[in-house]
């Protein structure tokens, strides 16, 4: 309680001294600090190091483990038995360009070499022990993680307000994502904010990327809306504080960050046959190979090069809703008519195929069988939190808007 309570008044304070001024803020707290495993100083890669010389450097191409090992006394002999026996635990052939290595040599007249690392990502390395029989295991820094909460008034895009803030953009991704079937985000206005709960992810003292999003508040048109995750029967989800799940049938749009270049209309003045003819979609002008993703569960009903439409897909969502998308540059790599695809799923790329002025990508939303404007869609939600749960979930919601709206 007596933390609770030096948070809330740090927070208060941290607020009450902000600059009006400053409308694009962004505030952080650190809130809990969970260590997976407690880092030795004198460790490295699980390995005690104080009786070892340490040497390290980063794969160049063309660069293979005969190139390095011999100069720390490795053989030819031990390098393909260690290629042979590692094949079921990581393949050498997935060494990259650019990835770090590591050799520990002993500290001692003869510095031999007992140990080869090898980078896999920020997390995950692979340990090649020469120090007895030649064995090869896979290892995993400790991460910290950290909860944090960042808040900012939006100017230009959620993505622009976090770049202003030191808020990792990547971020804004994750709610575009969380919040696809409550707001348009290509409707984003100033004045617009956000307050987020999320953990950040360490490796020592270096930033790996983001965890979850715990919660957040999402203030659009002067209306707010929560998401709190919450696990019920082992499934988790974002929900809001009425209980009701954040997702819903369909996305509001079927790609992100992009704008809004032409609108539903019956009267449309086309920029290439120069004529008014009626546009039952929306066209969303994106940089060419920027994916496009299917609103909902569905069918995949055609995939044909259509003539002024230029290269198109069309998904059947259910007995009511089919979409269409159209002048895609390229097609989902394995994409088949027939196919099911799920919501979110990557089924094409922006391009300018067909008649068309540049890269964009022509939308298109149908109810049984006739057009209607996809901005204007009303989706049902999917299952709210159970009743054998709602009383915890409330109890959590209360302590998530209390939180959020210190900020």
């Amino acid at each position: 309680m007596q933390k609770l309570i030096l948070l809330l008044f740090i927070a208060l304070f941290v607020y009450s001294c902000e600059s009006e001024k400053d409308i694009d803020s962004t505030k952080s707290i650190i809130d809990d600090t969970l260590n997976i495993e407690e880092v030795e100083e004198n460790k490295l890669f699980g390995i005690l190091v104080d009786d070892y010389i340490h040497k390290s450097g980063k794969f160049k191409n063309g660069q293979t483990l005969s190139d390095i090992l011999p100069q720390f006394g490795i053989g030819y002999q031990k390098i393909d038995e260690l290629v042979r026996i590692s094949k079921d635990t990581f393949d050498v052939r997935k060494f990259r360009v650019g990835k770090s290595w590591h050799v520990l040599l002993k500290d001692d007249s003869l510095n031999s070499c007992d140990y080869f690392i090898y980078e896999i990502d920020k997390v995950n390395y692979v340990r090649y022990h020469f120090n007895d029989s030649i064995r090869v295991d896979l290892g995993k820094h400790p991460i910290r993680v950290d909860t944090v909460i960042s808040s900012a008034s939006i100017q230009t895009s959620v993505w622009v307000s976090m770049q202003r803030n030191n808020i990792d953009p990547l971020l804004a991704l994750d709610l575009s994502e969380i919040y696809a079937w409550t707001i348009d985000f290509f409707g984003i206005q100033e004045g617009d904010k956000y307050v987020v709960e999320y953990e950040k992810r360490y490796v020592d003292t270096n930033y790996i990327g983001l965890g979850d999003i715990l919660s957040a508040k999402f203030t659009h048109s002067n209306h707010e809306y929560y998401a709190v995750l919450f696990t019920q029967d082992s499934l988790t989800d974002y929900f809001d504080e009425k209980g009701g799940s954040l997702r819903r049938t369909f996305l509001k749009a079927p790609l992100r960050f992009s704008r809004i270049s032409s609108g539903y209309s019956n009267s449309r003045y086309h920029p290439i046959l120069k004529i008014r003819r009626p546009h039952h979609g929306v066209d969303y002008a994106a940089p060419r190979g920027t994916p496009v993703y299917s609103i909902g569960d569905g069918i995949v009903k055609e995939k044909r090069y259509a003539g002024g439409y230029g290269n198109m897909i069309k998904i059947k969502h259910n007995g009511t809703y089919s979409t269409r998308y159209a002048h895609l540059s390229k097609y989902a790599s394995g994409l088949k008519v027939g196919q099911f695809v799920k919501q979110g799923e990557v089924i094409g790329y922006v391009g300018s195929t067909g008649l068309s002025t540049g890269p964009h990508l022509d939308f298109r939303f149908y109810k049984n069988g006739s057009p209607i404007n996809p901005l204007k869609v009303e989706s049902p939600p999917a299952l709210p939190v159970d009743s054998n749960h709602i009383d915890v979930y409330n109890k959590l919601l209360k302590e998530k808007m209390e939180l959020l709206n210190i900020w």
